[in-house]
C-alpha cells in the first residue's frame, strides 16, 4: 500500500514537539516523521530520536581505495618498464610518497562527497514543502497509509497546526494558503 504525506505547519517549536510526540503516541514510527525548519534547532529539540549516521566511514574507505589504487598504479608502471639506474631498486619508495599521499587524499575527498550525498538522502527527492517554512514556520511531515491518514491529520490538528497540506497540495487547515 502506497504511503501519502501530510505536512502540518506550526508557529511555535513547542507545538511542533507536541505534534511529534502525538504522532509517536498514535503509533506512527519515527522513520515516517520529519521536521522541516529554516531555524537551526539542536538535534532532538522536537523529541525526535537521534539519527545515527555512517559518514565517518566514507573517508576511511576512500582513503584506503585511493592508496591501494596509487600503489597498484605506481608498482605496475615501474614494473612494466624496469629501468635499473645506478643499482637503485625498481620501485623506489621515497619517490612515490607524494603520489601515494595525493591518491589517498583524492580518494578520501571523493568518498566524503559521495557519503554526504548518501547520508543526506538526496537521491530520495524532496517531499512536501511550504514556502512559509522559510519565514519561520516549522513543518512536521508524516508519511502514512490511506487507512491512517485521518488519524495522522487529527493528531496534527490537536497539536495546533495552522495549516495541513496533503500530497495534492491542497490546504486542509483553517489558514490561508500562501505558498503550498
Amino acid at each position: 500500500m502506497a504511503k501519502r504525506e501530510l505536512l502540518g505547519l506550526y508557529e511555535e517549536a513547542n507545538e511542533a514537539g507536541d505534534a511529534v510526540e502525538g504522532l509517536r503516541d498514535a503509533g506512527f514510527p519515527d522513520t515516517d516523521v520529519e521536521i522541516l525548519s529554516s531555524t537551526p534547532y539542536p538535534e532532538g529539540a522536537f523529541g525526535e530520536p537521534k539519527v545515527e549516521h555512517r559518514l565517518y566511514t566514507f573517508p576511511f574507505a576512500g582513503a584506503a581505495i585511493g592508496m591501494t589504487a596509487g600503489i597498484f598504479w605506481l608498482v605496475s608502471a615501474q614494473m612494466s618498464l624496469p629501468l635499473i639506474t645506478g643499482g637503485k631498486p625498481i620501485v623506489a619508495v621515497p619517490a612515490v610518497f607524494q603520489i601515494l599521499y595525493e591518491g589517498t587524499m583524492i580518494g578520501a575527498v571523493l568518498f566524503t562527497v559521495l557519503g554526504v550525498i548518501f547520508e543526506s538522502r538526496l537521491p530520495d527527492g524532496i517531499g512536501l514543502y511550504d514556502k512559509r517554512i522559510v519565514d519561520g514556520y516549522i513543518g512536521v511531515t508524516i508519511r502514512a497509509s490511506e487507512d491512517d491518514l485521518l488519524r495522522a491529520r487529527e493528531t496534527l490538528e490537536r497539536a495546533g497546526a495552522i495549516d495541513i497540506i496533503n500530497n495534492e497540495g491542497s490546504i486542509m487547515g483553517a489558514g490561508t494558503p500562501q505558498g503550498a
